[in-house]
């Protein structure tokens, strides 16, 4: 690319995507660093050039935050980074984080018009990459710049979940002058920034950042606040919080149901990640967590929550790493990019399998699992293909420890200590689309608590809904 030569679109349409270093598998398998490595300035400039500045910006609509994509990515390519982070903080506060977790192929991408221009979409501007490159040249410049806070209200917000939708709710309602206090279970803020998505995916030090940021905007975190024990809603009202947002997520586990689940060596997704993130149990004896050190490992689902798991199995000793899915992989929910990663490293996918018994030794541990063989039917609910079990197509694996990572449903603490606080037969907290009100008068709710498991950045979205209708409602006080 010659340096200042304006390209017509034309003539931007031959560049494919500046590709990102990353660590090599047989590396990356033996340590719990990140995996992609970031653009340099020049890659990223480089790529910002492929721009075409759609007047019509269908990326920005594809974008649940709606960040103005062509305007920081025209500052990545002018060079002027501080601008382009600012304008990406304008509408995200945790660009960091979304750069690295969020589906852009699926959201931003999938509209971008180099991409459908091209018909291939994998050609599509690489927006997440270029946002994390943004977000990392800000932390490499050491503090962030610190938004305005409007003069104090007087006004009492209690948060009761620090995940993506409780921590984009704190920015937006401080910075109108509001008190805001954050309540986490847990003994470090984040959420399941913290506890869900490994240490390679999202390094813990850009979250714990993050929340940091929201201390000096004078933001209050308390830990080890487990709402609905220690405190109801409606205790928070009596301690005179005026108004109440629950972001508590989805943190219950769903199981299979099936013979064995309750074998020594079986985990929930939920269990398993948040030892081996939250609690560091890869570094054990360093840390007090222990893990089951397993050889040979069966991980059921095909998520994201799935490829987290045995890619974390793989870093914890595993020789043999086995993802049973039921469907094919064209019906993965996971992102490409981390099945990729997942045979990349050697994660075996067992497609069109599902399980149908754990099998256990004298003492109780798991030394097998019994499989069937699967075929696509017609599609059901979901839009995919059903998958049929083939009669008579069982067969056994043998392992040492199974995951179960199949999904999750909503935490149902809150609800349950909120009598009039409006469920659905799933237990999501029922909330205006728009507004995020709930039944409740001064409770709003937003993220996995109302959409059950979702996106980090469709939870963002949410909370950004939630802040602007907290907002009119203490300054109003119409419900």
């Amino acid at each position: 690319m010659e340096e200042g030569k304006k390209l017509t679109p034309k003539e931007k349409l031959k560049f494919d995507p500046v590709p990102m270093p990353e660590q090599k598998p047989g590396e990356r398998i033996r340590n719990v660093n990140e995996v992609p490595l970031g653009y340099t300035p020049e890659m990223a400039r480089e790529e910002a050039m492929r721009c075409l500045q759609c007047k019509n910006a269908p990326c920005i609509r594809g974008c649940p935050v709606e960040i103005d994509i062509p305007a920081f990515i025209q500052f990545i390519y002018e060079g002027k980074f501080r601008e382009a982070i600012n304008k990406i903080k304008e509408t995200n506060i945790l660009p960091a984080v979304c750069g690295r977790v969020c589906p852009q192929e699926e959201q931003c991408q999938k509209a971008c018009i180099f991409g459908k221009s091209r018909k291939d979409m994998s050609k599509s501007i690489q927006i997440g990459k270029l946002e994390r490159f943004a977000a990392d040249w800000e932390m490499e410049q050491g503090e962030a710049e610190m938004p305005e806070i409007k003069s104090s209200t007087g006004k009492k917000v209690a948060i009761v979940g620090s995940g993506p939708a409780g921590l984009t709710v704190a920015a937006d309602v401080r910075r109108e002058g509001h008190d805001v206090t954050i309540f986490e279970a847990l003994h470090k803020p984040g959420g399941v920034l913290m506890y869900g998505i490994p240490e390679f995916r999202l390094p813990k030090k850009i979250v714990q950042r993050e929340v940091e940021n929201l201390k000096k905007m004078g933001v209050e975190v308390r830990t080890n606040m487990v709402i609905g024990k220690i405190f109801t809603i409606d205790e928070l009202f009596e301690e005179g919080y005026d108004a109440v947002f629950v972001g508590t997520g989805a943190g219950l586990p769903l199981f299979m149901h099936i013979p064995g689940e309750n074998l020594n060596g079986v985990y929930s997704a939920n269990e398993y990640l948040t030892r081996a993130n939250l609690m560091k149990a890869y570094s054990f004896p360093e840390t007090d967590t222990p893990i089951a050190r397993a050889k040979n490992v069966a991980v059921f689902g095909g998520g994201n929550v799935a490829m987290d798991s045995a890619r974390t199995a793989l870093r914890l000793g595993a020789e043999n790493v086995y993802l049973v899915y039921r469907r094919s992989r064209q019906e993965m929910p996971a992102r490409i990019e981390e099945i990729e990663h997942a045979e990349e490293e050697g994660v075996q996918l067992r497609l069109l399998q599902n399980p149908v018994r754990i099998i256990g030794d004298e003492n109780g541990w798991v030394k097998a699992v019994e499989c069937i063989k699967m075929e696509l039917g017609e599609p059901d609910e979901s839009g995919r293909r059903r998958p049929i079990p083939i009669e008579g197509s069982e067969f056994t694996i043998e392992v040492d420890a199974c995951i179960v990572a199949i999904g999750n449903a909503s935490n149902p603490l809150v609800p349950s200590t909120t009598p009039d606080l409006n469920t659905n037969k799933w237990g999501n907290i029922l909330a205006d689309p728009e507004t995020m009100k709930t039944s409740k008068k001064g409770v709003f709710a937003g993220g996995d608590i109302v959409l059950g498991a979702a996106t980090v950045i469709l939870a963002m979205g949410q909370g950004r809904k939630a802040a602007k209708a907290i907002n009119e409602y203490l300054e109003t006080g119409r419900w």
